[in-house]
């Protein structure tokens, strides 16, 4: 939400900038297209054992600083990492293409798609 505070202030005022997060705190976490396509804002969570705890996300909820949710919202791959690493921004997690091959296999899952970062193309395949 970092930049979309500052547009909105600077376009409207701080005020619609919560009524749009209060918005955003009912949105579901995640979709789950044709049990093939997983989509979501951020990306993997270590936290993140099975499918069935996303579903366990109470809505409406703010999202807290760490954990499963942050992640889901927040996390980012990062091609030069296996594994779990930290992210420069400070707020939740990067994961490596071995732990989206791993999701991906362990759920039979076809793609993760994600909306959170931009890129050159409108869209990028990372593993």
């Amino acid at each position: 939400i970092y930049g979309f505070y500052d547009e909105c202030k600077r376009r409207f005022n701080v005020r619609l900038w919560k009524i749009f997060t209060d918005c955003f705190n009912c949105l579901p976490v995640v979709a789950l297209i044709d049990h093939k396509v997983l989509c979501m804002h951020g990306g993997l969570s270590p936290d993140l054992n099975k499918l069935e705890q996303i579903e366990e996300i109470e809505r409406p909820t703010e999202v807290p600083d760490d954990g499963l949710l942050c992640d889901l919202l927040w996390s980012d791959p990062d091609p030069k990492i296996e594994g779990w690493g930290l992210s420069d921004r400070g707020v939740s997690c990067t994961f490596g293409a071995d732990k989206l091959i791993e999701f991906l296999d362990t759920y039979d899952i076809d793609l993760l798609c994600r909306a959170h970062q931009v890129v050159e193309d409108g869209y990028e395949f990372f593993a």
